[in-house]
């Protein structure tokens, strides 16, 4: 079993590193002025791992809510592209046998530790090119291992494009240890009603794994 959520911390990786868009977790109550600690946070729903909503981009899409009746198991496949340097368009994809039916895992150099950290505004994106080709293989959704799935193109056509057509939209994968294959992809989300945007709780299992932990829990 693989963890692919990114850890929330004051001082986490944030979307090109804007620090107005870093968590804040803060204690409001304490031992120093009563019997318990309690904390609160304070996060923009589009920071750390989680999934977009239609409306986060479409002015008449749909929000959070869409999701609630998802199940939450999809069959995944990990792509490596490490390679690239820039961008993944279309020509970088054509390489893959990419199955039907599928939430695709974009793992790209961005989950290489201290790439991000040192480069935050350079972080590999999928391009307008590479969005169009992997709609005509009728997928699932498309995971990245950056903290959004584009940049620096007018208008937003990645985004537009997958959200049009109902591909989910999963940022703030870590994909370092993980490698290339076939996977079962947990996705627990919060149950966040009427937002453009919802945090999750990623976990990539092999095939046959999740019987194996049944069975080790029956055992019990």
């Amino acid at each position: 079993m693989y963890d692919i959520s990114m850890t929330i911390q004051n001082d986490m990786l944030v979307y090109k590193g804007r620090d107005e868009i870093r968590p804040e977790i803060n204690a409001y109550r304490d031992f120093s002025n009563g019997d318990v600690h309690e904390s609160e946070l304070k996060m923009p729903l589009h920071t750390g791992t989680h999934l977009d909503a239609p409306l986060h981009m479409l002015e008449d899409g749909a929000d959070s809510s869409i999701f609630f009746a998802e199940n939450p198991f999809y069959k995944a496949q990990l792509l490596d592209l490490m390679h690239i340097e820039d961008k993944i368009t279309a020509d970088n994809l054509k390489k893959f046998d990419i199955e039907e039916n599928t939430f695709l895992l974009l793992k790209t150099k961005n989950s290489r530790p201290g790439y991000l950290e040192n480069t935050p505004e350079k972080f590999i994106y999928l391009e307008h090119s590479g969005a169009d080709y992997l709609l005509n293989n009728n997928i699932k959704g498309i995971g990245i291992d950056s903290n959004g799935i584009e940049r620096d193109q007018a208008e937003h056509p990645t985004h537009k494009k997958l959200l049009k057509n109902d591909v989910k939209i999963l940022e703030g994968i870590r994909l370092n240890n993980v490698p290339e294959g076939r996977y079962v992809l947990l996705l627990s989300l919060l149950k966040i009603a009427e937002s453009d945007g919802i945090p999750a709780r990623a976990y990539l299992f092999e095939n046959g794994e999740i019987d194996v932990l049944l069975e080790a829990i029956d055992r019990r």
